[in-house]
């Protein structure tokens, strides 16, 4: 009987570490959401379709975030998105793709550098920053994008 809860008990604790641990290739839940190249095509812009004009699919201002999960200042800024997402929740996207993993991506915004962020405002043209900017100026950037949706 001793065996047996002392089984049941090592089980139970392997399943609960599992269901914790965490490797590279799967993202923590927060309130970025991770795109395939089929998800970008789906959510953001069908560049097969149109691939001469950005036609943003989305219903408010987004941020793409091209990283690696070995890139020194991707991990500085994931979570800095990560507090973003879930602060200016339901105003605008925060999107991420794993250039290493969706590299037809990578090709179409010739990523040479990485983090690449790719602003989407809603209305006007995007644009690229490389680099890891700190959460002010994102925000900035942020509240502007959401000023010019709004028409202020």
């Amino acid at each position: 009987m001793r065996l047996k809860l002392f089984l049941s008990g090592i089980l139970s604790l392997t399943i609960a570490a599992g269901a914790f641990a965490q490797t590279e290739d799967q993202p923590k839940q927060s309130g970025t959401i991770y795109l395939t190249t089929q998800d970008f095509k789906e959510k953001v812009y069908d560049y097969v379709k149109y691939p001469d004009e950005f036609k943003y699919k989305g219903d408010k201002p987004a941020i793409v975030d091209f990283y690696a999960v070995w890139c020194g200042p991707c991990k500085k800024l994931s979570p800095v998105l990560d507090e973003l997402a879930k602060e200016y929740a339901g105003r605008i996207y925060i999107y991420k793709a794993d250039v290493d993993k969706e590299p037809e991506l990578a090709r179409k915004f010739s990523i040479r550098s990485i983090p690449t962020l790719l602003f989407i405002p809603e209305g006007s043209e995007p644009s690229m920053s490389v680099g890891a900017p700190s959460k002010a100026e994102l925000k900035k950037i942020i509240d502007k994008m959401l000023d010019t949706a709004s028409g202020q």
